[in-house]
This record gives C-alpha cells, structure tokens and sequence, in this order.
C-alpha cells in the first residue's frame, strides 16, 4: 500500500526565532605556520592531454558516432605510415580519452608522476585498455609530461542479452606513475630575497598575529601583514642562510588562528555547521508541524459473469491530516557556543526547518553570524 508524506513546517516567532538539530561545530585551533599559509613559489601546476586508449574488448568508442576518436586514430596510423584515408575503418577496441595531471612543485626533468583518464567519447569501459603516448600541455600551451601506460579503472561493467550491471565508473581511470616530466618549471626559491606567505583562510587577525611571531622568533623585523591574506617575509640582512633557512625556521611557529562568526548551510543535505563565535540575542520561538498522509488502495472489480464485461481497477484513496504544535519557548541570550547548541537542541526542532529559521533570525538581527548558503 504505498504512502505519500507531505510535511508542512510553520513558524510563529516573537522578536527572532532559531532552532538546531544535529550540529558540527566548528573551533579554531592553535595550528604550525606550515599548515595554514601557502608559500609564493611553491604551488602545483595543472597538465591536461588529448590520446587514445587501445586493446579495450570490444568497449570502446562507436566510430560512427564519435567522429573524433576516427579521425584521431587515422591521424596515429598515417604518422606510423598506415595509410586508412578512405577506407571504413571499424573497430571497437578504441576510444578517445581526456588526460589530466597535476606536475608538483619542484619537479625535476625524469621525475614520474600520477595522470588521471577520463573517457571522451560513448565508450563502456576502459578495462584492460593502454594508454599511447599522450604529451601533457600546461596553461601556456607547452609540452611539460609525456604519458603513456595501463589504464586501472575503479568499476566495472557486465552484459548479458537481457540484462547488464555497472559498478562504480568504468570509463575513468588512473596510470600510477604514467607520466614523465620532459620540461621543469623555472623557479629559484633559494636565491629570493623576499616572498610572500597566502593563507588560506583569509584572516586579519590571523594575518597579523602570525607577523608579529615571525618577528618575534627571529628578532628582528623580517614579517609584515600587508592584508587579510597575505603576510610578507623579507630575509634580515644579517641572518645566516638563505630564504629556505627562514622558511624551515619559522613554519614551525605554533599560532593562534581566528575567524569570523559564520554558519554554513548545505541546504542539498541538510548539514549545518556552526562556527565557535556565534552569538544569539534572546529570542522566543513557536512551531507548527501539519503532515498530510495519502494512502492509495485500489480495488479490482470483475464484471458479472457472462456479462462481456472488462475486469477494472477502481482507485481508492484514503487522505489523513494531522498538526502537532509546541508552545512558545525561550532561548537566552548565548555567551558560549555549548550554551547556544543545549539551548537550541531542547527545541527539537530538524535541521530542515531550521534552514529557514537561521535566514529569518539573521533578518532581524538577533543572529551575530554570517551565513553562507552552499
């Protein structure tokens, strides 16, 4: 007998109104230097490449219908004198694949690193297929990898006349160590005088407390904040070493890291995290719940006999309503947030319905937090 929920949620709030189901919570912690910034210089680079797998058991591209797996693998024969111009060429064996790689920082000429492939064309696996030689291009255009190798693939797919079954997805893959680095990339860290540190979350606190331990550590005036993002490190004039003596010197420094009060709502999946400093003025919320229940029970109804009647099926619905409510309560004003979540759980409220809640609350101004909706 199926069944059918609708769940209407509505809220009556005096002043502001917020509620809380399950939640994350979210600290900021004492962290090295070495964790929460990125150093100028030091950084990946994407590669990205155009190939062809073959030796695939009759799982790859349909030529008709993916005309640049053809005309790809035309081009690779004529280049190892075959010549295919006119000719119909059919096979299955083959398919036309997109190549990506990240070249790490520092790589040196000969270095080997992981690619990543991804099916181009109407291919049903990459099973057992080889990778030919691919070049790997940066963003400027230029040949940094080469790649080539056997594809292992994390799925699988099976057919049968009448039924087939697909795990996980077979036409992405991975070569481990299927690349080779042809070209480094240019970039003396040693011989710099002066680089800047980026971090990753965005903070002015943070930004200037880390300054103020560099400059600290090292006795001299060496760090300067210039934004929320960035810290500037300048070598002292007489310290022993160069700038990756500095470096290994100060990203040990433990510092206190801040952020700014803020609320993230994943609004697909109802999460909802919820940062150390978020404050709520007192406030007093109400909750009306109306569920609506449709059961479909049909009847078959046979036509008397000899009547040359039809057997048909008669719909019947049963449709029941129900509301609960919850009498108007109170949330004091929060100083921590373990008070704020006790407070706020004592509510019962879901973490659906407290989507719209927290975007209310923040309307009024009773929410000191951002909210960021993902």
């Amino acid at each position: 007998m199926p069944k059918t929920f609708f769940r209407i949620g509505i809220l009556i709030a005096v002043g502001a109104a917020l509620a809380l189901g399950p939640i994350a919570q979210a600290t900021a912690a004492p962290a090295r230097i070495k964790d929460i910034v990125d150093v100028e210089g030091i950084r990946e680079n994407q590669l990205v490449g155009y190939g062809l797998v073959v030796g695939l058991n009759g799982t790859g591209d349909s030529l008709n219908n993916s005309p640049f797996t053809k005309q790809s693998l035309q081009s690779m024969l004529e280049r190892l004198g075959v010549n295919t111009a006119g000719e119909n060429v059919r096979t299955a064996h083959v398919a036309a694949v997109m190549v990506t790689a990240s070249l790490p920082h520092f790589a040196t000429q000969g270095q080997r690193i992981d690619i990543s492939v991804a099916s181009l064309g109407n291919a049903k696996s990459l099973q057992g297929g080889t990778l030919l030689v691919t070049p790997l291009l940066g963003a400027d255009g230029e040949v940094f990898a080469i790649a080539q190798g056997p594809v292992t693939i994390n799925g699988f797919s099976a057919e049968g006349d009448a039924a087939s079954i697909v795990s996980g997805v077979p036409t992405t893959g991975r070569i481990s160590a299927g690349a080779l680095v042809e070209r480094e990339i240019g970039f003396e860290l040693g011989a710099q005088h002066s680089l800047r540190l980026a971090l990753r979350n965005p903070d002015l606190t943070t930004s200037r407390r880390i300054a103020m331990a560099i400059n600290d550590f090292i006795g001299a005036p060496t760090a300067v904040p210039e934004d929320p993002s960035t810290v500037r490190l300048t070598l002292p004039v007489n310290f022993n070493g160069n700038i990756v003596d500095l470096l290994t010197d100060v990203e040990q420094l433990i510092i206190q890291t801040d952020q700014s009060a803020k609320i993230v709502i994943d609004e697909n999946s109802g999460i909802i995290v919820m940062g150390k400093d978020v404050r709520v003025s007192s406030v007093a919320v109400a909750q009306s719940n109306l569920t609506v229940s449709i059961a479909e029970n049909p009847t078959v109804v046979q036509p008397a006999p000899f009547s040359q009647g039809q057997t048909a099926v008669q719909p019947s619905t049963d449709l029941s309503v129900s509301q609960t409510d919850t009498a108007l309560q109170v949330i004091n004003e929060s100083v921590t947030l373990q008070e704020l979540v006790d407070g706020l759980n004592a509510l019962g409220i879901s973490p659906r319905d407290l989507i719209a809640i927290l975007q209310a609350v923040k309307a009024t101004g009773a929410l000191q937090a951002e909210i960021e909706v993902l």
